[in-house]
C-alpha cells in the first residue's frame, strides 16, 4: 500500500541514483535548518564587520571622554642669536639667547554639554550599526531557510519517486508472469515497462537536482562538504503580527531622525562660547639676569564667542531639514509597501493552506484507487493502461501537494522575515 510521502528513518541508508542511473550510498545523518543558519551567522564576514564597528565606536567614546579631561603636555624650546662685531639681532627683541622647559595643563571649563552631544552622536551611530546588523541577520536566516526548504522538497520528491519506483518494480514481476500466461498482451506489458523506465529517469533527475540544491545550501552556509545528508522537515510557524512600529525595519528610520536632531545640536554648539584655563610651570630664561632664579609658574585662560559667520548656521539647518523631508518620504513609501507586502503574504498563505487541505483529501481517494487497481491488476480484471493512468494521477497529485507545501513554507518564511 502506498502511504504517500514518508521520511526515511535514521536506520535507512540514503539511496541516490548517479548520472548513469546506478546507485551509490552514503550514511544518513540528520540535520535541521537551525544547523545551517547558525553556521552561516557564525562565519558571516558582514556580521563580524558590524561587530568590529561597534568595538570601534566604544573606542571613539573613550577617546572623546579622555579629550575632555585635563590635557598635560611637556614642551621645551631654545634659541641663540649671536652678535658679532656689532652685527646681529637686536638683543632687546631676541634676548640674545632663551631657553624654556615647561609642563602645561589645559582644561575646558565650558564643555559638558558639548561632550554629551558628541557622545550621543556616537551612541546613535552604534544604534544604526545594530539595526543594520539585525537586518543582515534576518537576510541570512531568510536566504538559508529558503534554500533549505527547496532542498528538503527535493529530498521528499526523491523519496517519493523511489517509493513509487520500488512499487512498480514489484508490480512488474507480477505483470511479467501474467503476460507470459497471456492474461495481458505483450504490448500492454511493454507499455508498463516504459512507465517504469520513465519513473527511473524521474528518480535519477530528482537525485541530481537534490545534489545540486544541497551544494547551494552548503555554499550559502559556508560549509565545505559535498556529501548529501538527511534533512529534517522544517517546522515553521507564522509569528503573530506585531505591527510596523516594533519592526526592525522601521528602527533605522527612527535612528536617522535622531541623528538629524543630534546634527542640529552640534551645529548650535559651534555658536556657543568656549572657555578653557591653563597652568604651567618650569624653567623660562633669557640668561640675562640671574638665570638660576628663572624657575616659576603661570596661569591663564582663553574665551571665544562667535559673533557673525555670514548666516551659515541658518543654511546648515535648512540642509538638515531637507534631509529630514527626504527621510519622511522614504518612511511613508516603506510603510505603504510594508503593509501591502504583509497583507498579500497573509492572503496567499491562507489560500495555500486551504488548497493544501483539498489536495490532501484528493490524495486519499487516489491512494484508495491504486490499492483497488493493484489487486485487480494481479487478477487481470483491469487493463494496464487504466492502472498506469491511476499511477500518473497519484504522481501528479503528490507533486501538487509538494509544490503547495513548499509555497506554504516559503510564504511563512517571508512573513516571519517582515514580521520581526
Amino acid at each position: 500500500m502506498i502511504k504517500g510521502v514518508r521520511e526515511i528513518s535514521s536506520i535507512l541508508l540514503l539511496t541516490l541514483l548517479s548520472y548513469s542511473g546506478g546507485i551509490f550510498l552514503c550514511q544518513a545523518q540528520h540535520k535541521k535548518v537551525d544547523d545551517y543558519i547558525q553556521k552561516a551567522l557564525t562565519i558571516s564576514p558582514l556580521l563580524r564587520d558590524f561587530k568590529n564597528q561597534l568595538l570601534s565606536d566604544k573606542m571613539d567614546s573613550a577617546i572623546l571622554r579622555a579629550g575632555y579631561r585635563p590635557q598635560v603636555t611637556a614642551s621645551s624650546t631654545g634659541s641663540y642669536a649671536p652678535v658679532i662685531n656689532g652685527y646681529g639681532y637686536d638683543n632687546a627683541l631676541s634676548n640674545g639667547k632663551t631657553f624654556d622647559a615647561l609642563i602645561t595643563a589645559n582644561q575646558n571649563i565650558i564643555g559638558k554639554s558639548r561632550r554629551d552631544i558628541q557622545l550621543e552622536g556616537i551612541i546613535l551611530h552604534s544604534d544604526s550599526i545594530n539595526a543594520a546588523s539585525e537586518i543582515s541577520r534576518q537576510d541570512i536566516k531568510k536566504s538559508i531557510t529558503e534554500q533549505y526548504i527547496t532542498t528538503y522538497t527535493d529530498q521528499q520528491q526523491r523519496d517519493f519517486y523511489l517509493e513509487v519506483y520500488q512499487l512498480l518494480q514489484k508490480e512488474e514481476k507480477v505483470l511479467k508472469v501474467l503476460a507470459q500466461k497471456s492474461v495481458y498482451k505483450q504490448a500492454d506489458y511493454l507499455a508498463f515497462l516504459v512507465t517504469l523506465q520513465q519513473q527511473e529517469l524521474q528518480l535519477s533527475q530528482t537525485s541530481i537536482q537534490l545534489k545540486n540544491d544541497f551544494a547551494r545550501l552548503n555554499y550559502l552556509s559556508g560549509i565545505i562538504d559535498t556529501s548529501v545528508t538527511v534533512l529534517q522537515e522544517p517546522v515553521l510557524t507564522a509569528t503573530q503580527l506585531t505591527g510596523l512600529s516594533n519592526s526592525i525595519f522601521i528602527k533605522g528610520y527612527k535612528i536617522d531622525s535622531l541623528k538629524l536632531l543630534n546634527d542640529k545640536k552640534q551645529i548650535d554648539l559651534n555658536y556657543k562660547p568656549q572657555a578653557s584655563v591653563y597652568i604651567n610651570g618650569g624653567y623660562n630664561s633669557s640668561f640675562i639676569l640671574q638665570p638660576y632664579k628663572n624657575f616659576g609658574t603661570s596661569v591663564g585662560f582663553s574665551v571665544s564667542v562667535p559673533v557673525y559667520d555670514g548666516g551659515q548656521r541658518k543654511m546648515k539647518h535648512t540642509q538638515l531639514q531637507i534631509q529630514e523631508n527626504t527621510r519622511q518620504d522614504y518612511l511613508q513609501f516603506f510603510t505603504r509597501q510594508y503593509q501591502q507586502q504583509v497583507n498579500q503574504l497573509v492572503q496567499q498563505l491562507q489560500g495555500t493552506q486551504e488548497l493544501q487541505a483539498k489536495i490532501t483529501r484528493q490524495i486519499k481517494f487516489t491512494e484508495g484507487l491504486i490499492n483497488v487497481d493493484s489487486k485487480l491488476l494481479q487478477t487481470g480484471d483491469i487493463t494496464i493502461a487504466d492502472y498506469v493512468i491511476a499511477i500518473n494521477n497519484y504522481l501528479n497529485t503528490q507533486y501538487m501537494l509538494r509544490q503547495v507545501n513548499i509555497s506554504r513554507l516559503q510564504l511563512i518564511n517571508q512573513l516571519n522575515y517582515w514580521n520581526n
